[in-house]
């Protein structure tokens, strides 16, 4: 494990310090911060854009006016920016796994996430029920797709990057493609496996540490269920099925914690759409039986114990 030396300023702490990574100061980052706290942690809450490389810091990186490493960081939101903007941010969250701080989600996982055709071939090689997908670049090619698939039924075209349904299109012909500067020249494309309506359904469940804690089924008059969409959410039980695929889906794209999206197709088959590595959770705590906070927090602080615990041992 590579270490710059320590310095009176720079070395790690061996009490909480949690940096809570947020773009804003939103509902989630404030009901998280509070959890935390009540863990008997302190928190810093920065922006992942405001934290830096920098050789002439402790450990080689800044983390706004924190001196040294933070004990662990919970990451609940990376803005959007350029490629390079992007690529450093995730690259400040890389460079902690050198020294172990706990991450959660790490670099890794939301990469994988973030990028949905990364998360379907990893679903799909955990051998988990997802839908028919196609990831390819070009117009012609996604054309091409389209016209040989669209007799079984319409496809989804969703942004390869992207989130609480924005975006989304029912594609039932090759006309129906968008431009390729609409969708930056990648077009993902899955099978339409809801239901016909009026009424539409699916579930969100909300995994943490590979245990399904809290579930609602979304309702809506339209196919994109997202409750920033207007879906409707409504309590369900955990079921035995639905949660052992939510945990299995989290393990395979190796989340610490995350939403997953599950929609039952006409068939009867349960099929998992999507995992977020940075979930929102404000539509489901509202009919959830749990604080889903407090069991965040409260788990991320055990992980973050332990390492220090084994640091120290």
């Amino acid at each position: 494990m590579l270490r710059s030396p320590d310095r009176p300023h720079g070395r790690r702490s061996s009490g909480g310090r949690i940096v809570l990574m947020t773009a804003s100061r939103d509902w989630h980052a404030r009901v998280l911060s509070a959890a935390l706290h009540r863990c008997g942690v302190g928190v810093n809450a920065i922006r992942l854009e405001d934290c830096a490389f920098d050789t002439g810091a402790p450990f080689g990186l800044r983390f706004g006016r924190l001196s040294g490493l933070p004990d662990g960081v919970l990451v609940r939101t990376v803005s959007a920016g350029s490629f390079e903007a992007v690529t450093r941010r995730l690259g400040i969250l890389h460079a902690l796994n050198n020294f172990n701080v706990p991450v959660w989600n790490d670099a890794v996982a939301i990469e994988r996430c973030v990028d949905k055709s990364m998360t379907t071939f990893l679903l799909q090689q955990a051998k988990l029920p997802v839908p028919p997908s196609w990831t390819v670049e070009g117009q012609e090619a996604a054309r091409s797709i389209v016209e040989e698939q669209v007799s079984a039924g319409p496809l989804v075209l969703k942004p390869l990057f992207g989130s609480q349904g924005r975006g989304l299109m029912l594609i039932r012909a090759g006309a129906d493609l968008p431009a390729p500067d609409e969708v930056n020249g990648v077009y993902y494309l899955q099978r339409f496996v809801g239901g016909l309506g009026p009424d539409f359904k699916d579930f969100r469940i909300f995994v943490i540490e590979g245990e399904a804690m809290a579930a609602m089924a979304r309702h809506g008059h339209n196919w994109i269920t997202n409750v920033k969409q207007g879906g409707r959410p409504l309590p369900v039980p955990l079921d035995r099925e639905l949660s052992q695929l939510a945990a299995a889906s989290a393990e395979a794209v190796g989340a610490c914690f995350c939403g997953v999206d599950i929609v039952r197709g006409k068939d009867g088959i349960p099929y998992v759409l999507e995992v977020n590595s940075m979930p929102a959770w404000s539509g489901l705590q509202s009919v959830a039986a749990i604080d889903i906070a407090a069991a965040l927090a409260e788990a991320f602080c055990r992980a973050v114990r332990a390492e220090s615990q084994a640091r120290v041992a």
